[in-house]
């Protein structure tokens, strides 16, 4: 698995973990932050490669903040 492949899963897996943590659905979610249902999917599949504006957007939803960190 190449590197970026491995952050995108833990950041789609982190903002899953998030919004079943909350009760909300997919679809709650992304009526919430203005997108469709299938974008909300497609990023927790983590086989979507979201930029990081949608990725703020997504966590502001859900009350939360992405960070960022350069190793």
């Amino acid at each position: 698995m190449k590197e970026n492949d491995s952050a995108r899963q833990e950041v789609a897996e982190q903002l899953r973990q998030v919004r079943k943590e909350q009760g909300m659905t997919q679809e709650s979610l992304a009526e919430l932050v203005g997108t469709k249902k299938s974008n909300i999917s497609r990023l927790e599949s983590g086989r979507y490669n979201p930029s990081l504006d949608f990725l703020v957007k997504v966590a502001g939803g859900l009350g939360k903040q992405i960070h960022v960190k350069v190793k």
